[in-house]
This record gives structure tokens, sequence and C-alpha cells, in this order.
């Protein structure tokens, strides 16, 4: 792979296809910690983090246990426990190297545990003729996708929180609005025609 065809990795899976937006994963944190901008950053730090080694450790395995063996089936199986060792492998090394990154993220490392943007970025990766370094920056770009979107639905929601908003719409209903319209601004991208 070439210059010009990581540059169209990394437009494609952070916007093109990106992982909330197009391929409809990781919506619970999506709505659930875009509530504040620090919130949707530390998840976004924290998920960028996991998803770009977990990636790599998904190609490896993918590589040099699963084909070898013939052993397709055990794929999410084994990329489940690989996401949940990324991410102690990742918290370890963020209290051991940088506390206070691992103070402010706090919570969010843990739960991306059982983010199915993850799992579903993984195995995404799984199914595209990637090098290793391919597959890291496949989950590097789909992580900061998420993490653009996340930021960008946080600081919509803060605006909503300050407009009149009609009873019935306010909360989850004009949320929910919000990120279809979202979904379709990001369709748009797809004329772009990038793998």
């Amino acid at each position: 792979m070439g210059a010009y065809d990581y540059w169209l990795l990394i437009v494609g899976a952070a916007l093109v296809n990106n992982v909330v937006l197009a391929k409809f994963l990781g919506l619970c944190p999506f709505m659930g910690v875009s509530g504040r901008i620090e919130g949707a950053l530390g998840l976004g730090l924290a998920t960028t983090l996991v998803l770009t080694f977990a990636s790599s450790l998904a190609w490896l395995t993918e590589h040099f246990v699963l084909q070898p063996l013939e052993a397709p089936a055990l794929r999410t199986l084994t990329y489940i426990s690989i996401i949940a060792v990324a991410v102690q492998a990742t918290e370890l090394l963020m209290r051991r190297f940088a506390p206070l990154l691992h103070r402010w993220l706090g919570i969010y490392v843990p739960l991306i545990t059982t983010n199915c943007a993850v799992l579903g970025t993984a195995l995404l990766s799984s199914q595209e003729e990637l090098t290793l370094f391919g597959a890291a920056l496949f989950g590097f770009a789909s992580a900061c996708g998420f993490m653009l979107v996340l930021l960008m639905f946080a600081a919509l929601r803060a605006r909503i929180v300050d407009d009149a908003v009609p009873g019935s719409w306010r909360g989850t209903p004009i949320a929910l609005v919000s990120a279809g319209i979202m979904a379709l601004a990001f369709m748009g991208l797809s004329g772009f025609n990038v793998a």
C-alpha cells in the first residue's frame, strides 16, 4: 500500500464509513456519554488508545493463529478476549506512565470493553486485506472518527439544551433527530467512494 492508499483508508474509516453514523456501532456510548464535552473527549481518547492497540493485536491473531489453524469460528470470541487484554494493558500503561491522564479518563477506560464499536472495527478490519500497519491505522482512524462524532454531538446537545425546544421533544427525542441529521450529513460523504 502506498501513501495515497493509506490516506484513503484514513478518510474512509474516519468519515465516509464512520463507525457510528454509517455502521451504527457504538450507539450506547454515543447517546450516553455525549451529554458533556469533557466526557465525550475522555471516552474518545480512551477509545483511540484501545482501538489502535486492539486492531494491531487482532491482525496478529488473525494471521498467525486463526488462519493457520483454520478456525474462523473462533474470531469473535478471540477478538473479545483481545479487546479485554487491550483495555487492561492500556489502563496499566496509563496508570504507570501517565497518571494524570489515567485520573482524567477515570471510568471511561474500563467501559470500552463493552463498546461494540471496538469489536465491530476489529471484525471489519479482518475482512479487509490490510498489513499490520494498515490494521493499526484503520483502528486509529475509526477511533478518531468515533471521537469526532462524539465531540460534534456533545457540542450539538449542549446547544440544544439552551434552545427553546418544545416539551415533547426535549431530551432523547431531539437527540435522536439530531443524530439522524448528522448521519444524513455524513452520508453525503459516501459519494467519495472510499473503501
